[in-house]
């Protein structure tokens, strides 16, 4: 039995693989930002077969709510098999988070940065060990200007929203040769165009093509955890860590995911932008 914690667990890919997971037999912790949405999802994971369900409160845009998620993981569990980092959000105008930060790299990037730090010697500690994160092929078209991460100049929805998930290989990449030969794999992955309510972000214009889209392209939840459950529990990638995933392979991430001195220069960016440099 393993025991998984899920972020951004009450819809979506996240609530689908925690169902998945559930289902054989591991001990889930969800964690979300809605006490009522927690509890119905609390309610459908217990459901589907889980050993065990707890649920924990998490804003991913207040660095002070995840600092707490983090002590409370540290004070309640001795050991934590999978760290997935599933949590995001897509802005259309330009918004910023409590702690002054562009509100699409601080939940969808550093949300999950400060998370995984501060719990990286439990995830060492309960090795063997997997940490996943959520990103997308959109990160193929995203640049990265280490200057400008929030875009405060030339913002756009979708210009940040890849930018998130380049920050994601990024970061995943750097963890892993961080964490080689500790027992701790470190991946990202594409789960695919799924029709969740991520898109009900998208401008009026878009909605239209974006509700055909889900009809005619885009594929289910279910079958978006899928790929989260793959990474989070299969013997085929027990071994296999800084890589970027699609339909459960390897495949090569954008020339930018690639460079890892950006990746090494977005830590220590993100480390500062969450008050854990020096």
């Amino acid at each position: 039995m393993r025991t998984i914690l899920i972020t951004g667990a009450t819809s979506g890919i996240g609530l689908e693989s925690a169902r998945q997971l559930a289902a054989q037999g591991n001990r889930l912790v969800l964690v979300g930002r809605n006490p009522r949405k927690l509890a119905e999802a609390a309610e459908l994971v217990r459901c589907a077969g889980a050993a065990g369900v707890d649920i924990l409160e998490c804003d991913f845009a207040s660095q002070a709510s995840v600092r707490q998620l983090a002590k409370e993981v540290l004070a309640g569990y001795d050991r934590l098999d999978v760290l997935a980092n599933n949590a995001g959000g897509y802005h259309e105008t330009r918004t910023e988070t409590v702690d002054g930060i562009e509100a699409t790299f601080a939940v969808n990037h550093l949300g999950g940065f400060l998370l995984t730090e501060l719990l990286t010697d439990l995830m060492v500690r309960s090795a063997p060990s997997r940490i996943v994160f959520t990103s997308s092929v959109m990160q193929f078209g995203a640049t990265m200007d280490l200057t400008d991460v929030e875009f405060r100049q030339g913002y756009s929805g979708e210009k940040a929203y890849s930018r998130s998930k380049l920050a994601n290989v990024l970061y995943a990449r750097a963890l892993a040769r961080r964490l080689e030969g500790t027992g701790v794999t470190v991946n990202a992955f594409h789960p695919g165009a799924v029709a969740t309510g991520i898109w009900d972000a998208m401008p009026w214009f878009g909605r239209p093509f974006v509700a055909l889209a889900k009809r005619l392209f885009m594929i289910s939840a279910a079958e978006g955890g899928r790929a989260l459950t793959y990474l989070a529990t299969d013997p085929e990638v027990a071994e296999v860590s800084g890589c970027y995933f699609q339909k459960n392979r390897v495949k090569t991430p954008s020339r930018l995911a690639q460079d890892d001195a950006l990746g090494q220069q977005l830590c220590e960016v993100s480390a500062g932008l969450v008050g854990l440099a020096g």
